[in-house]
């Protein structure tokens, strides 16, 4: 119950005021332009491939970019393609190429795995060699055929068991 009050007042603290929203100017998160709703209505930036419209863009206003703005309001094809750029990269911090390629974490967790699985056998051979005591001599090879001898020279179980496998005359299995 705690976690979930001081979880509503923690969103309440950082959220801003629907009046906000909804003025003819667009609000300011510190320098950064709020261009959007974007993934949960907060202002905040992160790149998404089911979310491609961040709610904010990803750099403050700076002199040069205010004037590339103004400049792409008119004709884009008197724009370079480095102003293009440009323009691209103050609102979005990776294109969807970048942020959805392969980062390799799967290396580390994989190298992670293994040296923790390495890290257990050898924790149980030290357990092996060290804490248990060796096994009964009756787990031998030898003392279990003798046992098994035994129980059919004793013919335990001779309706549906052991004993009742046993050819007694021929002294072999059936």
């Amino acid at each position: 119950m705690a976690n979930i009050l001081l979880r509503r007042a923690l969103l309440d603290a950082i959220r801003v005021p629907v009046g906000t929203r909804a003025s003819s100017e667009l609000s300011k998160i510190g320098n950064r332009e709020w261009v959007g709703y974007g993934f949960n209505g907060q202002p905040n930036y992160m790149d998404r491939a089911d979310y491609p419209l961040p709610a904010v863009r990803f750099r403050p206003d700076t002199p040069d970019i205010k004037v590339l703005r103004e400049k792409e309001k008119g004709d884009w094809r008197k724009l370079t393609v480095e102003e293009k750029k440009a323009l691209y990269r103050a609102s979005f911090c990776q294109t969807f190429a970048e942020f959805q390629a392969p980062t390799g974490e799967w290396k580390g967790a994989f190298g992670w795995a293994l040296i923790l699985a390495s890290m257990s056998l050898w924790a149980y051979m030290a357990m092996k060699l060290f804490v248990y005591s060796p096994l009964p001599e009756s787990f031998s090879e030898e003392s279990q055929k003798a046992q098994l001898k035994r129980m059919l020279d004793l013919q335990v179980n001779p309706v549906d068991g052991l004993s009742s496998k046993w050819d007694y005359e021929n002294n072999r299995w059936k």
